[in-house]
C-alpha cells in the first residue's frame, strides 16, 4: 500500500466524503494484496495503528476491511486480527478485484485464464443471443458498434462501448446466471484491452470481428454467431500475447 498517504481526511470526518475515504483505503489495500505486497496469511496492521498512520477514522478502516472481506481477500477473527485470505478464496470475477489485479501487473497465466473463461462462456452466449435477442437489444449492439468505430478502443469511450456490446450479448441470452456474469466479463474485456495497449498501439482494428458477430446475431444464426465470437476472442488473445511477449 502507498506509504504516508495523507489525503483521506481527519479521523473524525463524516459525510459524503466518507464513502470515498473507505473506498480509497480498500483500493490501496486491494492493489497491495493482488500485487503480492501482502502474502496469503499475512496479518494487516491493526485498526488503531492503521488509522493513526493515515489519519483516518477507525470506522473508515473497518468499512474498507468489510469491503475486502466481502470480496474474499481478507478474513478477520477475534484476537488474531485481519489476515490475507488464501488466493483460492479471492473472488477473481469481482470487477474491483479484476481492476486491482491489472493495476498490480497481473501474471501472464492469470490473463490467459481470463481469455479461457471468455472462450468457455461467450461463444455459447452468442449462439443463444442469436436465437433470443430482441430488436431493441440488436439496436443497442449496433449503437455500441458505432461508438466503438467512432472513438476507437484506445479511448475510454470506445472501451465503454465495447463493454456495452458484450453486456448486451449476454443480456440477449435471457439466461439469468449468464447475465450475472456480465459485469465480470465486461471488466475482463476492458482491462485486457487496456493491458495490450500499455506499451504499443493496438496492432489491428478489431471492428471486423465485432461486425461479423453482430451480423450473425442479427441474422438469427447461432452457429455462425458462436464461431464469430470464438474468432473474436482468439484474435484478442493473440493481440494480448504480443504484449505479454513484449
Amino acid at each position: 500500500m502507498t506509504k504516508g498517504r495523507q489525503g483521506f481526511g481527519s479521523g473524525g470526518r463524516k459525510g459524503p466524503g466518507a464513502n470515498r475515504i473507505h473506498g480509497a483505503i480498500a483500493h490501496d489495500l486491494g492493489v497491495a494484496i493482488l500485487g503480492g505486497r501482502y502474502a496469503s496469511g499475512d496479518t494487516l496492521s491493526g485498526e488503531i495503528e492503521f488509522s493513526e498512520h493515515l489519519n483516518v477514522s477507525r470506522s473508515a478502516y473497518r468499512e474498507a476491511i468489510r469491503i475486502l472481506s466481502a470480496k474474499g481477500l481478507v478474513e478477520s477473527r477475534p484476537k488474531t486480527g485481519t489476515r490475507v485470505s488464501p488466493r483460492s478464496n479471492w473472488n477473481m470475477l469481482d470487477p474491483d478485484v479484476l481492476a486491482w489485479a491489472f493495476e498490480s501487473e497481473p501474471s501472464p497465466a492469470f490473463i490467459r485464464d481470463l481469455f479461457e473463461l471468455r472462450m468457455i462462456v461467450e461463444p455459447e452466449a452468442a449462439a443463444l443471443a442469436a436465437e433470443r435477442r430482441t430488436g431493441q437489444q440488436l439496436s443497442r449492439m449496433g449503437h455500441a458498434l458505432e461508438r466503438m468505430a467512432e472513438f476507437g478502443l484506445a479511448t475510454v469511450e470506445g472501451r465503454d462501448a465495447d463493454q456495452q456490446f458484450h453486456h448486451t450479448v449476454l443480456e440477449a441470452t435471457r439466461n439469468e446466471p449468464l447475465m450475472s456474469l456480465s459485469s465480470s466479463i465486461g471488466a475482463a474485456v476492458s482491462w485486457t484491452t487496456v493491458f495490450k495497449q500499455r506499451a504499443r498501439r493496438l496492432p489491428r482494428d478489431p471492428m471486423d470481428e465485432h461486425r461479423a458477430l453482430y451480423d450473425a446475431i442479427a441474422d438469427g444464426d447461432p452457429v455462425t454467431a458462436r464461431e464469430a465470437m470464438r474468432e473474436l476472442i482468439r484474435l484478442a488473445l493473440a493481440d494480448t500475447e504480443m504484449s505479454l511477449d513484449g
